[in-house]
């Protein structure tokens, strides 16, 4: 989303997440939690793509909804019914994602139409710039809902990729336009909350995935080691990278911190968010597994998507400046170890990764410490 430089205006007033907004990513997690139930049943790169098209279109609307909130805060009665309208929206969404490239694709569009038509009247109250970037999302939806009709097929893709690249590119070919103020502590804890609740939704896929099994010792312990690595997960994001982050946007001009948020929160979340999808994916089929041999599509699921979110937070911490991210990226590339770990024992490859995660965090612990020591000692 473009922006123009700032024209010397005070620093917007600063307020909390509201119980509202919090309830809105409720309902966006369920659409994440079909996603995760979609890739887990077809869990080929087929499926991967039809998760990464539909997260997509999801992901740019829920971007919408985060600056929106961040601007306009959801406090009058007028506003929380076009933010409960929109949420609406996301939970048809939900429900016809499963279906997304099938039958249940005019839902899907159907329902994305509500959120896109709730988001620009609410935004509009406070930003009228936003009309300027309607068409595109408009034109999403419709042709959604004409992939919707043509059931399957590679016209579908063809329609679902236009659908996720026209409205990303259209702010840069027609520039919004108007200045977006950015309230760092509001758009740092959205998105810390959404990560939180997405990591959540690995927690679900434990529990899932234990379904009706015989409480043994080797599952109880696979699903701990399950739990283990979502923790892990968790440690390596919150590791007082938020608190680094807001004290970065803060320190930003306003031109130059919306840019830092559009960058670090939209885009480099992409991958970070996806990969814990995959994992999420992954873990279902582990702890079903148990101590048994995994079968490689899920190995890879679950290495490839704890690789993916460590990439995604080394570009996001790149963007956000809070710090040198060459030591999670090498080990994004050490978790390919857990492919023939998990493919030998469901529950080493749990292990394995959670390892990586906690060298990881012990390796950038050391590192710090270092630099903290005062000369000479």
């Amino acid at each position: 989303m473009a922006v123009v430089e700032p024209d010397g205006a005070s620093e917007p007033e600063q307020y909390p997440v509201t119980t509202l907004e919090l309830f809105f990513d409720l309902v966006f997690v369920f659409a994440i939690t079909q996603l995760t139930g979609v890739l887990a049943h077809d869990m080929t790169l087929r499926g991967l793509a039809e998760v990464v098209l539909m997260f997509g279109v999801l992901w740019w609307m829920y971007a919408g909804y985060a600056w929106l909130t961040n601007m306009t805060a959801p406090t009058t009665v007028g506003r929380r019914l076009l933010v409960l309208t929109g949420m609406g929206g996301f939970f048809m969404i939900a429900l016809a994602t499963p279906g997304g490239f099938g039958s249940g694709g005019v839902v899907w569009g159907l329902g994305y139409l509500i959120l896109v038509l709730a988001h620009v009247v609410l935004f509009a109250q406070a930003n009228t710039h936003i009309l300027r970037v309607l068409p595109a999302n408009l034109t999403a939806a419709a042709l959604i809902i004409a992939a919707g009709t043509l059931g399957h097929g590679a016209p579908v893709y063809v329609l679902w990729t236009l659908a996720l690249v026209v409205p990303v590119v259209q702010p840069y070919i027609v520039p919004p336009g108007g200045r977006f103020d950015i309230r760092p502590g509001h758009i740092v804890e959205r998105h810390g909350l959404l990560v939180m609740i997405t990591i959540g939704e690995s927690v679900v896929a434990i529990g899932v995935g234990a379904g009706h099994q015989k409480l043994t010792a080797g599952l109880i312990a696979t699903v701990l080691l399950g739990l283990a690595l979502a923790a892990a997960i968790w440690w390596t994001y919150f590791s007082r990278d938020d608190t680094h982050a807001e004290h970065a946007l803060t320190a930003a001009d306003p031109a130059e911190r919306a840019n830092m948020t559009m960058s670090g929160y939209f885009y480099a979340h992409i991958p970070l968010i996806v990969g814990i999808i995959v994992l999420a994916a992954g873990v279902k089929s582990t702890v079903a597994e148990s101590w048994d041999p995994l079968p490689y599509a899920p190995s890879f699921a679950l290495a490839g998507g704890t690789a993916l979110f460590l990439l995604g937070d080394a570009w996001f911490r790149r963007i956000v400046r809070i710090g040198p991210s060459r030591i999670r990226i090498a080990a994004a590339f050490a978790c390919v170890v857990g492919v023939p770990l998990a493919h030998w024992s469901a529950a080493a490859g749990l292990a394995a990764l959670t390892g990586v995660l906690a060298a990881a965090q012990l390796a950038e612990h050391t590192v710090r410490a270092r630099r903290a020591e005062p000369a000479g000692v």
